[in-house]
């Protein structure tokens, strides 16, 4: 395959998968998902290889789904996601892409900087390891009124209490402060990124390739036995169910009247910057608790 949207490449017992679609911060497209898949295979068939690195050009490792290639394709007699089965086969098959980093057997390591959003972190979650900047911005804004997270390991990583509160309001953590939780392995100063990977890539391309599978597959099949695989497929279903909310019909007609960047714009800035706060106050946000106001008011 020709790679268009990605950039592969192997040195020193790793492969490289770098997404390649900066000016968007390397949002994912059908096409970037398809060439994923077949370079996460190609590196996992190559005896050469002992892991995998995933990063991403410019200033984000990915800042989630390129909104304007959703909802299927155009092509005659093809699924075009507009009934509730057509939107749950595309969401799976968008998910069996992704999971093929769960799948391969040589590990992966996700280098997080930059925005890290929405479906971004469906790929750095399915990764064996996550390392990030620690000014890295992560999270699943689009929960606010999109739908739900329709990959979701979040729970395995960081246990129920923190995905529920980064899930059920949208607000994003710190590269430091997914640390302190357990979302990722570790967060360091965002120069010091590429060393960091660089150097677990070094550790694990000493060890027999055949050795890192045994280990990394007893451990996914731990994950296995806890759900988290089964769990995957009802979170398509489960994003495909949330999509018939009224929010998200409202979500859809104010990108129609208003278009994406005004629509955001009015999704988020009720919530200011949008941050959780792993070990400090929070308090309450005047402009969170005028917008709620507001909103209860229009609702009785």
């Amino acid at each position: 395959m020709d790679y268009e949207e990605i950039r592969y490449e192997v040195e020193d017992g790793r492969s490289r998968i770098t997404l390649a679609r900066p000016k968007t911060h390397n949002a994912m497209t059908p096409r970037l998902l398809e060439e994923l898949e077949h370079a996460l295979w190609e590196a996992d068939d190559d005896t050469s290889v002992h892991c995998v690195v995933l990063r991403g050009e410019g200033a984000s490792f990915c800042s989630g789904y390129d909104l304007t290639t959703l909802g299927g394709t155009k092509r005659e007699g093809h699924r075009t996601g507009r009934s509730h089965d057509d939107d749950i086969w595309l969401i799976e098959q968008t998910s069996r892409r992704i999971r093929t980093l769960w799948e391969m057997h040589k590990p992966s390591i996700a280098q997080v900087h930059g925005n890290c959003l929405a479906g971004g972190t469906d790929l750095a979650m399915a990764c064996d390891l996550v390392i990030a900047a620690d000014d890295a911005r992560i999270g699943f804004p689009a929960a606010r009124t999109m739908g739900t997270l329709p990959n979701n390991l979040w729970m395995y990583h960081c246990g129920p209490q923190w995905a529920k509160r980064l899930q059920l309001t949208g607000d994003l953590v710190t590269g430091a402060d997914a640390a302190k939780v357990g979302l990722v392995l570790k967060a360091v100063p965002a120069d010091l990124l590429e060393d960091e990977v660089e150097g677990l890539a070094d550790r694990l391309s000493l060890i027999d390739p055949d050795l890192l599978a045994a280990n990394k597959r007893i451990t996914n099949l731990a994950l296995e036995l806890m759900g988290a695989q089964t769990l995957q497929r009802l979170a398509g279903e489960n994003d495909a169910r949330a999509h018939r909310a009224q929010a998200v019909r409202d979500y859809g007609r104010s990108i129609k009247e208003h278009g994406l960047k005004e629509t955001l714009r009015r999704r988020d800035e009720p919530f200011g910057k949008g941050f959780a706060r792993v070990d400090e106050p929070e308090g309450r946000s005047e402009s969170v608790r005028a917008s709620s106001a507001s909103r209860l008011e229009r609702a009785t």
